[in-house]
């Protein structure tokens, strides 16, 4: 192995570590093909060592005051904003989001720091006197102990800190293993973590793939794992953690329509459709990734996407200037996506093709297009995970919604109307967790929960919000009485 290419560290304890490992993953950027880093893909002795580590800290850190760990979470927001902008590029380094699209992904993940801010009114219980006869009944939130999560590399900063900042502030220890594939970012926030105080062993990183899942999903000192990644793994982290008595939330891949009806704001929608389409080159499991025009508007609507596609500029984030859009994660990423549209482009037309860029240097794939796709054609149900756009064209807003409920995802769908009367019965009738109304990308702020249902969620708590604060805490109730008047009633 070359001494030149950096060795990614694994934090347990207080000590950064670069270790040996028998097998390690190639960090690549994405928009020039060239490797920056190599990430150790850890064995089971390893974590394991990092579960005892947090499982150490565990007592003293849960035992702080809320405000105490809520001080940290200011100290860490106020980090993060000073080095915003570095991490930003980081981002764009290590997973070729333009620049644009990494600072969203940091602002999404500051978001949620300051949510868990104010953790000393969140994780209030609640009390009732005189429940019963001289009885007063008293409830508390407290952690469960340590936490595991389980990131992916399309968001390398937002994922992670939907679950840590939560899951800290809450009282809980935890260890994170980012995608081997973008670890960078996750180091330099962690880094900042320590920096705003928080104590030896609190946080762990460790890296890996199945043998790191499983030792979390099998140890008897993890209480929780948080996950996302593609639906066939979030559904294995889901059972066999489960069967093993853990506590799981697991985020799980996508298909999201959006609806554009006749009334639609021309203008406005057409930015959002594009923005939803081929933002983060379609690697989020929140893109619009089937375009329903509804009634005669689909012939108007696909001219106009045509052009913008032709006009829009592709490729490296930090090199090149007015960039809309970069490159996808790697080259089996690449050659997987233009497999799909070889399969496709024998089923359905092909407007623009996005191959036409398989030979400029990194692992890029063009904005690419299909009309006329209906739910017999493969690509309407297979998430693609790449910026492939399929249009279809319904006789009216029933058959739109009926054709989304054949899916067996339920992340996101948005409908782009002027009609409050048919925003309504969009809401009302589609089959997924979260909608938007005039939204292109309906992911909710950090206050609210990522509610995916179906097969794009296992679980019954999903992250952020109150509900995030739910799934890393559990209820304690205390009833007391002081009087010396007990009495056996009602078999009491």
């Amino acid at each position: 192995m070359s001494s030149s290419i950096p060795i990614v560290p694994i934090l347990i304890g207080k000590s950064w570590e670069e270790i040996k490992t028998e097998t390690y993953t190639n960090v690549y950027n994405p928009a020039k093909g060239n490797i920056i880093a190599k990430t150790p893909m850890c064995d089971k002795q390893i974590i394991v060592k990092a579960i005892e580590s947090s499982k150490k800290a565990f007592p003293n850190w849960s035992n702080e005051p809320a405000t105490k760990r809520a001080n940290v979470m200011y100290n860490y927001r106020r980090l993060l904003k000073e080095n915003f902008e570095d991490i930003a590029k980081l981002i764009s380094t290590e997973n070729g989001k333009t620049i644009t699209e990494s600072r969203g992904d940091i602002q999404r993940g500051l978001e949620v720091v300051n949510y868990a801010c104010g953790i000393a009114e969140l994780q209030k219980g609640e009390s009732l006197s005189q429940v019963a006869e001289n009885i007063d009944a008293l409830t508390m939130r407290e952690p469960l102990g340590v936490c595991a999560g389980i990131s992916p590399f399309n968001f390398p900063a937002m994922v992670p800190m939907w679950m840590f900042p939560i899951a800290l502030a809450c009282g809980n220890t935890f260890i994170l293993k980012p995608s081997e594939k973008v670890p960078l970012t996750a180091v330099k926030l962690v880094e900042l973590l320590l920096e705003a105080g928080l104590p030896e062993g609190v946080m762990s990183l460790v890296h890996g793939g199945k043998q790191v899942v499983d030792t979390f999903c099998t140890h008897p000192d993890i209480a929780a794992i948080s996950f996302v990644g593609s639906s066939i793994i979030a559904k294995y982290v889901y059972s066999y953690a489960c069967k093993n008595g853990k506590r799981v939330q697991a985020g799980g891949a996508a298909k999201n329509a959006l609806v554009v009806m006749p009334d639609a704001d021309p203008d406005s929608t057409l930015r959002a459709v594009l923005s939803a389409s081929y933002g983060c080159a379609g690697q989020r499991c929140m893109a619009g990734s089937l375009l329903i025009g509804v009634g005669e508007i689909a012939n108007s609507l696909k001219d106009k996407i045509l052009q913008e596609i032709d006009d829009m500029k592709i490729g490296a984030p930090l090199d090149e200037k007015d960039i809309n859009m970069g490159p996808v994660i790697d080259f089996n990423s690449k050659q997987r996506i233009i497999e799909i549209i070889d399969k496709v482009s024998n089923e359905v037309k092909l407007e623009r093709d996005g191959r036409n860029l398989s030979n400029k240097k990194g692992f890029f794939v063009g904005p690419t297009l299909f009309s006329g796709v209906t739910p017999n054609a493969s690509i309407f149900s297979h998430e693609v995970f790449g910026p492939v756009l399929s249009m279809m064209n319904s006789k009216n807003l029933d058959q739109a919604i009926s054709w989304i409920n054949e899916l067996n995802y339920g992340n996101g769908s948005s409908i782009f109307t002027q009609s409050g009367s048919a925003a309504k019965k969009f809401r009302s009738n589609v089959n997924c967790g979260m909608i938007g109304v005039n939204v292109g990308v309906p992911a909710p702020m950090s206050m609210f929960p990522f509610a995916g249902w179906n097969d794009s969620f296992y679980g019954d708590l999903h992250m952020q919000g109150a509900e995030g604060v739910q799934f890393y805490t559990r209820q304690k109730v205390t009833l007391t009485r002081w009087d010396n008047t007990y009495e056996n009633k009602s078999g009491w």
